[in-house]
């Protein structure tokens, strides 16, 4: 055992932090722009694939793909946000009409 290689640990602990980072950008997201704002997590997700194939560092590369498959993850939880937010889970932003506003 020459050395430790830590890349499988630091990228364990970047993917729990970039995991971390998009459970309250989901909240906020959904809060502000409602489940309009989709596409940018796609278009995130997107250049985070093509970082991840286009880098020569496994490590990087990694991380690059953890990041655009959270971005893609991140689509289907804004929109289970927005029915989070009409049970009355999380609160309703004053300023947006929501879908159970134009059935009142």
């Amino acid at each position: 055992m020459d050395f430790i290689n830590f890349d499988g640990l630091l990228i364990g602990i970047a993917t729990f932090l970039i995991i971390g980072f998009f459970h309250p950008v989901v909240v906020k997201a959904e809060y502000y722009w409602g489940t309009k704002c989709w596409w940018i997590f796609l278009i995130l997700g997107i250049i985070g694939t093509l970082a991840s194939l286009l880098l020569e560092s496994v490590f990087f590369s990694a991380i690059c793909g953890v990041f655009a498959f959270s971005s893609f993850w991140t689509i289907k939880e804004v929109f289970e946000q927005e029915e989070r937010v009409l049970k009355g889970w999380f609160p309703k932003n004053p300023k947006r009409i929501y879908k159970d506003d134009l059935s009142k």
